[in-house]
């Protein structure tokens, strides 16, 4: 792969280094799509620079998501063998409820509810009404909520999808066949993922000390967090704190704002800005925290002063 022009700026202090690489927006459509769901703030696009990031890994290191999602980061290491396991931690009841489904022997009941549904608002309103019956009926109601409210929004007060893509109302994000394949997909790899329903600080500060552990950290978003989570309020700066005191690797992405620079200014983090492209088509930057960036091919000397670039891996 041909060498990257980087422009390199420091922060007055010499803490921390930010490095702009010229490269091009991720086609996501050239990205196995492994997850189910239609997630908001997904990171299908950020999939082949985790793959990089993935290189490093040895025998026996374990991938941690804490704030686990849509989960494709966490579904391609397992799925493409790069550790020994992975975990996922995902807070929100309803996308618990869906993961430990997929998860589980009752995927084959959440396969035979996908296949034969019927989309129409009676019928989703008949699911969501009986999401209470239990864990898999809340899944089943997760999956379709996702799958046919506005952007795949799932928070509260998210509205059924209207138009939809190529003016298929509430059908137009309705595959099941593709549903089906994926879950399955998933399923049979579950003996690779270990699902935790809880809290990602909690699991970040047992783990602060795993030398072998990898954390893929993508927290709900500073500005567009309220609108797209249940969960949306988070202790950015913990995380921050937390990151820096990790003993093995970690990767964190967050949106690019003044707010989230000075944390990496305050804890003396290097980073990087790597562009992505909205579902709207708008191209924007986002920030790639790491504890090294050898992996991307960039080279940090011990004090921080100066970057040298190295063949793109």
């Amino acid at each position: 792969m041909r060498s990257q022009e980087l422009q390199l700026n420091l922060f007055s202090n010499d803490e921390v280094e930010t490095v702009v690489a010229s490269q091009h927006v991720i086609n996501v459509a050239s990205v196995p799509q492994r997850s189910p769901f239609r997630y908001p703030g997904g990171k299908t696009w950020l999939v082949p620079t985790a793959r990089k990031w993935f290189a490093q890994a040895a025998n026996g290191s374990e991938l941690v998501e804490p704030f686990a999602g849509g989960g494709i980061i966490a579904l391609t290491a397992a799925a493409e063998h790069y550790f020994g396991h992975v975990t996922m931690v995902e807070l929100d009841d309803d996308m618990a409820a869906a993961w430990q489904t997929i998860l589980s022997d009752d995927c084959q009941w959440l396969i035979k509810q996908i296949s034969s549904f019927v989309v129409t608002p009676d019928n989703i309103n008949y699911v969501i009404e009986h999401a209470d019956d239990g864990l898999k009926e809340r899944g089943f109601s997760t999956i379709v909520r996702n799958r046919t409210n506005h952007g795949g929004i799932l928070a509260r007060g998210s509205g059924l999808i209207k138009t939809g893509e190529n003016g298929r109302g509430l059908s137009s994000r309705w595959y099941p066949g593709t549903l089906v394949k994926r879950i399955a997909d998933v399923n049979r790899i579950r003996e690779r993922i270990t699902f935790v329903h809880g809290d990602a600080f909690e699991v970040m500060e047992q783990r602060l000390n795993d030398e072998d552990a990898f954390f893929f950290i993508d927290p709900p978003y500073t500005i567009a967090g309220r609108r797209l989570y249940n969960h949306f309020e988070v202790d950015h700066r913990r995380i921050f704190e937390l990151a820096s005191q990790m003993r093995g690797h970690f990767l964190l992405t967050y949106d690019d704002t003044a707010e989230v620079r000075g944390w990496v200014e305050d804890y003396g983090l290097p980073y990087i800005t790597i562009p992505m492209q909205t579902t709207h088509l708008v191209t924007k930057e986002e920030l790639l925290i790491s504890d090294n960036f050898e992996w991307y091919g960039i080279k940090a000397p011990k004090h921080h002063l100066e970057y040298e670039l190295c063949e793109a891996m």
